[in-house]
């Protein structure tokens, strides 16, 4: 059975004041569903999160993280960093770090690699924009981003992977993503693993929506049927109304 999961990426928001008040209010909040809840701080709060969360079962994701093992390569974190302040799950492929900071399909493939040679999890981010929307090329680019990434890995790597579909085009501009189009992408997606792999990873991966999911909105999308949970933006920075879209499951 698929992992229903709620990840809240931070973004670069909450100093550490604003990271442990988050954390308190997020640990007195009752769950009631059975999903797996991540949060992603920035990096210069992994540790005091790791610590704070240390006997609860939310679990601390990087946001990104480096190919190399060490080096000269000023600002950036490894793998074995994140490891060793007890963060063992990375984000990678964000929109924003593509767009951004132009994080390519060959550059993600090294930081997926290096993940899974060092044993963490990984929550992996594809979508497209309205321009590719707009003229019917959406399932072209997400199927090229996620082929480029991920299609050379072997059938036991996809243990550690989990997917999430970003529609980069329904994100702060205005427009809007059905449940229904995030149904019909997340079907393709699922396909496209099958057709690659087999049936048993296709099934068994899950497959996060990460378009603007609110507490309004949260248990239409996540009662699709291959919607597995969600990769939250802004909500997750408001404690009510993260736990709020956790319980929609």
């Amino acid at each position: 059975m698929r992992k229903k999961i709620v990840a809240g990426n931070w973004k670069m928001n909450n100093d550490l004041v604003a990271t442990n008040t988050l954390i308190s209010e997020l640990l007195k909040k009752e769950k009631t569903s059975n999903a797996e809840v991540m949060i992603a701080p920035t990096f210069v709060n992994l540790l005091e999160a790791s610590k704070l969360l240390k006997d609860s079962s939310i679990i601390v994701a990087a946001q990104n993280m480096h190919f190399a093992e060490n080096g000269a390569y000023t600002g950036e974190i490894s793998a074995t960093m994140l490891k060793s302040v007890g963060v063992n799950t990375v984000i990678l492929g964000h929109s924003e770090r593509r767009e951004y900071f132009n994080e390519a399909d060959n550059l993600l493939k090294l930081k997926v690699d290096k993940a899974l040679e060092e044993e963490m999890k990984i929550i992996f981010c594809f979508g497209e924009k309205w321009e590719d929307r707009s003229v019917g090329n959406h399932f072209m680019v997400v199927e090229s981003q996620i082929r480029n990434a991920l299609f050379h890995l072997e059938d036991e790597n996809w243990e550690s992977i989990v997917l999430a579909y970003e529609p980069v085009w329904a994100i702060g501009t205005g427009q809007t993503a059905s449940p229904e189009q995030a149904q019909e992408m997340h079907a393709f997606i699922r396909n496209l693993v099958k057709e690659h792999y087999n049936s048993a990873i296709s099934e068994e991966v899950s497959i996060l929506y990460g378009g603007s999911v609110k507490p309004e909105n949260a248990k239409e999308i996540f009662g699709k049927n291959d919607v597995d949970g969600g990769l939250i933006g802004g909500a997750a920075l408001n404690a009510d109304n993260f736990i709020a879209i956790v319980n929609a499951f």
